[in-house]
């Protein structure tokens, strides 16, 4: 049991590593994985299922108790990364397929990785847990008229459609989560160890299942696409630290957890 309890420390722990070198293994050698592009819906699904088990009354009494600290936290979610990826795009004069992936990117809610992230920070996890949660149950009405204002220039959107794939990717998972723990909260108390490496394990296959889909596509654009990425993720992360810090008045340890709210989105559910 201690064995495990260390391997799945380990997992969690270096979660960023992982990423990295899978999505550099699927880069080089794509074809192993080019036959799982279906798993990424289930995946994804697998993970908001995870989130539904973990949540609890407690992780939304921020909402009550901190009402400041969650509304500033998911305000400025969904107002900086969205406007920031817009800007990027312009910058870079990013072809109108890559800058409207980069805004949908910018558009979806924060997620798990978020958590794990702010846990192995020491950043306010409660604060992080919360932001998550609400974001995420907020994200099939912002998400798409988000992407309509920013993006419906660049490409056509069905935002109906878009609309309705996150309410059957996101939202159900969460509910039927959620079911499970009210009605076997005792066994999903003994698992409580388990589910954030199952998240774990699911978002890094993701990334390599999409990583080896878009290979080609990636080497050709990798550059742009690269340095759109960075700038992208370095603003949000900065910008959701400074802002927090500055106008929200927050402390150190809340404020990590912001920053890695505003700067992670869910990549998959885009």
């Amino acid at each position: 049991m201690e064995t495990a309890e260390k391997l799945c420390k380990m997992i969690t722990k270096y979660f960023t590593v992982w990423v990295v070198l899978f999505a550099a293994l699927a880069f080089f050698e794509p074809g192993p994985f080019m036959g799982m592009g279906s798993w990424v819906t289930w995946l994804l699904s697998l993970i908001m299922l995870s989130m539904g088990l973990t949540m609890t009354p407690k992780d939304f009494k921020l909402v009550l108790t901190r009402p400041k600290d969650v509304i500033f936290g998911i305000v400025l979610r969904y107002a900086i990364m969205p406007c920031v990826a817009f800007g990027v795009g312009k910058v870079l004069g990013l072809d109108p397929m890559l800058a409207a992936g980069l805004i949908l990117v910018g558009c979806c809610p924060s997620g798990t990785a978020s958590n794990v992230m702010t846990f192995i920070a020491k950043g306010d996890t409660a604060l992080s847990v919360t932001i998550s949660s609400v974001n995420t149950l907020l994200a099939p009405i912002l998400t798409p008229a988000l992407f309509m204002v920013l993006a419906g220039s660049l490409i056509p959107i069905d935002a109906a459609a878009l609309l309705l794939d996150i309410c059957k990717v996101v939202l159900v998972p969460i509910i039927i989560g959620i079911g499970i723990r009210v009605a076997a909260s005792k066994t999903v108390d003994r698992l409580a160890g388990i589910i954030p490496v199952v998240s774990v394990v699911a978002i890094v296959m993701i990334i390599t299942i999409v990583v080896a889909l878009n290979a080609q596509r990636l080497a050709t654009v990798a550059g742009i696409a690269a340095l759109a990425v960075v700038l992208h993720n370095c603003l949000g992360l900065s910008l959701g630290y400074g802002v927090s810090r500055s106008l929200g008045r927050m402390s150190h340890h809340k404020s990590k957890a912001v920053a890695f709210e505003i700067g992670m989105e869910n990549s998959g559910l885009a």
